[in-house]
């Protein structure tokens, strides 16, 4: 157990006392850096943005932009590539009912993959059934990675969209984005890719991946729910035709017409996230000065020594490749994942049980669900140490 950790364990209110969160994957604990900036936007520092004269309003105006800077270089874009959204969720939405209805029609199709989580599945089946796209799925390797290889083959000119989670939120697994970029172009495919999971743990550079869309949110990367963004290459953003309608995202309106603020405003109806843009600037600017250079590294390590003391165990099958980046799958012989969440919460360890949104990949692994650990730059040797005590407790409970 490093030093540095137990310093940072001291940043988050939400860890204090004997309790071991291993559930970053769903959402991360939040730094007492983010909870200030939060709290002051909410209070002391409060106003509407884009709408008032006054000082103050002008100051939130200035803040809530600079939030957008903020994303925009953490993602390597341009703050006029940024639409803030609720989350990964609604920028993938957004994606599908925008760009996706104006550009796809029957006969057109989409490669997936089979560890997609739901948000980058139902959204597409929804486009498919509005215009008749189809929908072609990419197999992984025996080890859980996307396999680019089979998607070479898959992938015809009628493909126009390629939309991959970049880490998945199950095995931990990395898409290596240059390559599918690289292979999604090579049919005239646009690339979206899924980025809640790689956000908080890898350095994103959207120019060199050569991706044409990246989503993620905020909560997943210590800062506030109900906020993320979506990021897309200029020119298709400014192709892209309103997705809802209302304030701030208008030009001119009369009754007879209305004309519509260019991107990104477009796509952000109504007041927007104002508190919670604020947060996610400052998670961005803890997360930065924390490094994701040392983020990564450190939940890689975290994972390796989990799967190694899992491998130990005869009644223990992992999921995943043995390099996962921050999370660890695995269903333990006779005890269903919920009945070993169960008895983790009494031994003060949280973990995820279920099919994390991802049930496609669960009837690929020949499970109902999973138990699923995942680390955040908080967690330690410790968290590890308490969750094999648990699982022997489970298994002294089953026998």
């Amino acid at each position: 157990m490093s030093t540095d950790t137990l310093v940072l364990k001291d940043q988050f209110p939400g860890l204090a006392g004997n309790w071991h969160y291993l559930d970053t994957g769903a959402t991360a604990q939040k730094p007492q850096a983010v909870i200030d900036a939060t709290v002051n936007a909410l209070g002391r520092d409060y106003a509407t943005v884009h709408r008032g004269v006054y000082a103050r309003s002008a100051e939130m105006t200035l803040a809530f932009e600079a939030a957008r800077r903020k994303v925009a270089a953490f993602l390597g874009g341009h703050e006029d590539e940024i639409v803030f959204t609720r989350g990964a969720t609604e920028a993938i939405n957004l994606v599908a009912q925008t760009w996706g209805v104006q550009n796809l029609k029957a006969g057109d199709r989409i490669l997936l993959s089979t560890l997609e989580h739901h948000s980058n599945i139902v959204p597409w089946q929804l486009l498919r059934d509005r215009t008749g796209v189809e929908i072609d799925v990419c197999p992984l390797t025996e080890d859980g990675q996307i396999d680019l290889e089979a998607a070479e083959r898959i992938l015809t000119p009628a493909h126009k969209l390629v939309a991959l989670a970049h880490v998945s939120n199950v095995l931990g697994s990395v898409l290596h984005v240059e390559h599918a970029a690289k292979l999604a172009h090579a049919v005239g495919a646009k690339l979206l890719i899924d980025g809640c999971q790689a956000a908080p743990r890898i350095a994103l550079d959207v120019t060199a991946m050569q991706c044409d869309f990246y989503v993620f949110s905020a909560h997943k990367l210590y800062g506030p729910t109900g906020i993320g963004a979506l990021w897309a290459k200029k020119a298709l953003l400014d192709a892209m035709p309103p997705w809802q309608g209302g304030g701030s995202m208008i030009d001119r309106v009369t009754f007879e017409k209305t004309t519509y603020a260019p991107a990104p405003q477009r796509f952000e109806a109504g007041t927007p996230m104002i508190v919670e843009a604020l947060g996610l600037g400052a998670a961005i600017d803890w997360l930065t000065a924390q490094g994701l250079d040392r983020a990564e590294r450190h939940e890689r390590d975290l994972a390796a020594r989990l799967r190694a003391e899992l491998g130990k165990r005869n009644d223990i099958t992992l999921f995943g490749p043995a390099d996962s980046v921050g999370i660890v799958s695995f269903a333990m012989d006779g005890v269903h994942p919920h009945d070993l969440g169960t008895i983790l919460d009494e031994e003060g360890v949280a973990i995820r049980a279920g099919h994390h949104c991802a049930q496609p990949l669960m009837d690929h692994l020949g499970v109902p669900a999973t138990a699923r650990a995942s680390f955040g730059l908080y967690s330690d040797d410790s968290d590890i140490e308490a969750l094999m005590k648990g699982i022997e407790r489970t298994r002294r409970i089953f026998g």
